[in-house]
């Protein structure tokens, strides 16, 4: 029987727009500072260090998150974080500064992870069983659309430097005032005895039935921030314009808009796990292929998208496995801990891809990609495996 009343679905999509605002403000800013700092001549490992903010924002605001969710609702949590990320978005081009950027970006992650905590919570929470796993998929689909169309925005950079940052931002205005329509509810999974255990404790509780879970959302931050961040400098050093590497970034992003619906509908029938598995060593055959055919634009720009028919669905694969594993009172922690570790992963990427541009190693930097997914689908293997014989 369908439970998802009119007032519920007018809901949804509005929360599935909104959350395009965070994927859009990630897509965009990612590749559009890099070329910035990489014209003006910063250095690789500054320009790695510098895209940690919008993740380190993430980190640092995640333990707080629950409680003014619980007293204040989701409505304003979601308000808070919509007026962070525009503002921070218009004020960039007020000072071009190395440091000023990095606190502009650290507002913008803590601005993210409020809708996304928010929007996702909320999402899990009024979602009928039998819909759980394709409405997730939709909003993974959601953020999807928003960080594939980010990147197209980076060229504007060649008319007016400031430009990008103000149209993005006034386009992230308009998204979040619908927010507006909706009326404030309270997620009802977070009363009771919960609301009195510490965070640690929950934490721990969650990990320990949920970790394979969360390799999701830590594969995919790896994968958006290194790709977005150090790609297009490894990418301009080695011959291709900025506009090819806008469309090779669309390229992945749109892979996974693709298949987002399709994977997440065949984890419903075969099971989060399998699907999983085939995302991890489909995307890394995809990127160890690219890495072989790089010097081709034609063959990177289809691999890539190949690439993201696989991996660009980890994220919301990652979330919808974690709601299956996850008792329903430490659905929010889970949701909490799959922004932790996205951010985690997030952090990763351009903090070793920085290393790599740094010391011209003497392999691809599609091959560390590659390298990544494998040892992602190794430990999800043997992980899950362990599991199942503990179970049994």
């Amino acid at each position: 029987m369908d439970m998802f009343t009119q007032m519920e679905k007018k809901r949804f999509w509005i929360l599935v727009i909104i959350v395009s605002i965070s994927g859009f403000s990630q897509g965009m800013l990612l590749p559009l500072i890099s070329a910035i700092f990489e014209r003006d001549g910063v250095s690789s490992a500054l320009n790695g260090l510098n895209a940690t903010g919008l993740y380190i924002g993430t980190l640092l605001v995640s333990p707080f998150m629950e409680a003014p969710l619980r007293r204040f609702g989701y409505k304003p949590v979601i308000i808070g974080g919509g007026i962070l990320v525009f503002c921070s978005l218009l004020l960039f081009p007020l000072w071009k500064s190395v440091v000023f950027w990095y606190i502009l970006r650290l507002l913008i992650g803590i601005g993210d992870h409020a809708l996304h905590f928010s929007t996702q919570t909320w999402i899990t929470s009024f979602s009928p069983q039998q819909r759980l796993g394709r409405n997730i998929a939709i909003y993974g689909l959601s953020f999807g659309t928003g960080f594939a169309v980010g990147p197209l925005f980076v060229p504007l950079v060649n008319f007016f430097e400031g430009l990008p940052f103000i149209v993005s931002g006034l386009l992230c205005m308009l998204a979040w005032s619908l927010v507006f329509k909706l009326k404030n509810d309270f997620p009802d999974v977070m009363k009771g005895n919960v609301v009195t255990e510490r965070f640690v404790t929950r934490f721990k509780a969650t990990f320990v039935v949920a970790w394979l879970a969360f390799l999701g959302p830590f594969g995919y931050g790896f994968l958006e921030s290194s790709l977005n961040a150090m790609y297009p400098v490894y990418a301009l050093r080695n011959g291709i314009d900025l506009t090819t590497v806008s469309f090779i970034l669309v390229a992945f992003s749109v892979g996974g808009m693709v298949s987002q619906l399709p994977l997440g509908m065949l984890s419903d029938q075969i099971g989060r796990r399998r699907v999983f598995l085939i995302a991890l060593g489909g995307g890394a055959a995809s990127f160890g292929v690219a890495s072989v055919l790089e010097t081709s634009t034609a063959a990177v720009l289809s691999l890539f998208f190949v690439a993201g028919l696989f991996v660009g669905s980890i994220y919301s694969l990652g979330i919808s496995y974690m709601s299956e594993l996850t008792p329903k009172q430490l659905l929010p922690t889970g949701n909490l801990l799959c922004g932790i570790f996205f951010s985690i992963g997030s952090l990763t990427g351009p903090f070793l891809g920085g290393l790599f541009l740094e010391f011209e190693a003497s392999f691809s930097f599609l091959l560390l990609i590659a390298m990544f997914l494998g040892t992602l689908f190794v430990a999800l293997l043997v992980g899950g495996t362990r599991a199942t014989s503990t179970t049994a």
